[in-house]
């Protein structure tokens, strides 16, 4: 009879523990969906717990950087043994804020109960897997984007037509070279140097009234707005390693379209002399 107890507290002992990795398993696919698509740090521990939390995995043990996951969690705390931790590396990406909000929608729901571990675990699959917008609708939008930014900085409608055909063109640029081995650093100096030739290229053809308000408009699609935004919010919420890193890294972005859009305007002066702005 004593064995036959053992073996079943041993047997259930091994359900909960693969119970428990099962719940550490889907709070880090949420928390990974989040970090990857520029969720700021409090969104993504706060939504980790949130999961664990209501499956009953006890854990305040959730460590996140801007590139990665450090959790542990068990169900009773007091306990030597059930134990269970998990890292993972997440590289830093683009911005998809529609799976952010489809996560944090996602934890609010199973908070309330309207889900099981199985059924979270498809919900998030399926949020993994939804596609971004299409290659036509990115570029049009840099192109929007890049006019609309120029006639609101004061540019004049000849200028922010310039602008929006500069964003296409940039765009597809980026689109070009993004799963290419060239440096982040390359990619944004080459982009403002191309966005800053095509300007002067249209100045000089007489297209457009104001270079300055046409480059200002068309280098906005380079702009690293998300990541220099969710810098300054882990910083005021504490999250100092992160936030500086984050801001590290726009303020980098921030200096090479910088120095593609001046050495630009010197070689053209070196070339053909004058000032253009």
């Amino acid at each position: 009879m004593e064995k036959e107890e053992l073996k079943q507290d041993d047997s259930e002992y091994k359900e909960r523990e693969q119970d428990d990795s099962k719940v550490l398993e889907t709070a880090l696919a949420a928390g990974h969906i989040l970090l990857e698509n520029g969720a700021e740090i409090a969104r993504v521990e706060e939504t980790m717990e949130r999961i664990c939390r209501h499956f009953g995995v006890e854990s305040g043990n959730f460590f996140v950087l801007s590139n990665g996951i450090f959790a542990t969690g068990n169900r009773n705390p007091d306990s030597p043994g059930g134990q269970y931790a998990k890292v993972q590396h997440i590289p830093v990406k683009g911005a998809q804020l529609d799976k952010v909000v489809e996560v944090n929608q996602l934890s609010r729901e199973v908070a309330e109960g309207r889900y099981s571990l199985e059924q979270v675990q498809e919900k998030l699959e399926q949020i993994r897997r939804m596609p971004g917008k299409s290659f036509p609708v990115q570029i049009l939008a840099s192109g929007l984007g890049s006019a609309c930014f120029c006639y609101l900085f004061g540019g004049s409608l000849a200028d922010s037509l310039v602008a929006f055909a500069a964003g296409l063109l940039l765009y597809i640029f980026v689109l070009m070279v993004r799963e290419s081995r060239i440096s982040k650093i390359t990619k944004n100096i080459c982009g403002g140097a191309l966005v800053t030739f095509l300007c002067i290229l249209s100045y000089g053809l007489g297209l457009g009234d104001d270079l300055s308000h046409m480059v200002i408009g068309s280098i906005i699609p380079l702009v690293p707005g998300v990541a220099f935004t969710n810098g300054i919010r882990d910083i005021a919420d504490g999250d100092y390693i992160s936030g500086a890193v984050r801001l590290l890294d726009a303020i980098l972005v921030f200096l090479c379209i910088a120095i593609g859009v001046g050495v630009t305007f010197i070689v053209y002066h070196r070339v053909f002399g004058g000032i253009l702005l």
